[in-house]
């Protein structure tokens, strides 16, 4: 089995919460995961700014795929993404204070990119886990979806593999679950 480099992020605290659960179950795993070995990265909350940071440390490390974590507060389960969209539209401001009503994410890219790690997969090894698990045709149009969509198009074309997973909030479903959730999906990859 050869060694392959994953890149994961989770992201900083936002809106009124003190804690990501994104990056806590992304910060406890561990360094290896069957094949990959992981190098993590935390995000900040800002449309382009994450994918930006995202993308330079890609670069730099050129990993075999990239999975991003995000939360989805109103969410009772861990959804791997199928999709990001070109849109940028949400009710709260980033953690830079930036509001977008229904603006592209690239004026230029498609409308829609599909992830290109294997989702359906994954979302099963999380089930068989017995951790709560579907796969979501949105990872709505916040920053969570601005970091998929702008990785993806970075991306396009080359070898480097992308997705999304969006986990709920700790009081929804305990830390730990997420945790085995995240390994399940990374050892499906």
């Amino acid at each position: 089995m050869d060694a392959k480099t994953l890149l994961i992020t989770g992201f900083e605290p936002f809106g009124t919460e003190d804690r990501n659960p994104s990056w806590e179950a992304v910060n406890a795993l561990p360094a290896q995961i069957g094949q990959w070995t992981l190098t993590k990265l935390r995000l900040p909350v800002e449309y382009g700014r994450a994918a930006a940071i995202a993308a330079s440390v890609a670069d730099a490390l050129r990993p075999d795929a990239v999975l991003c974590v995000g939360l989805a507060a109103g969410r009772n389960e861990v959804t791997p993404e199928a999709v990001g969209l070109n849109m940028r539209d949400a009710s709260i401001a980033d953690n830079a204070g930036l509001l977008c009503a229904g603006d592209p994410v690239d004026p230029n890219g498609p409308a829609a990119i599909f992830s290109t790690l294997p989702v359906r997969a994954m979302t099963e090894a999380i089930k068989a886990q017995g951790v709560p698990a579907r796969l979501s045709y949105t990872a709505g149009t916040y920053v969570c979806n601005d970091l998929l969509y702008s990785l993806l198009l970075r991306f396009l074309d080359t070898p480097v593999r992308v997705a999304f997973i969006h986990v709920p909030l700790e009081r929804t479903l305990p830390l730990s679950d997420s945790i085995r959730a995240l390994t399940a999906a990374i050892e499906a990859i």
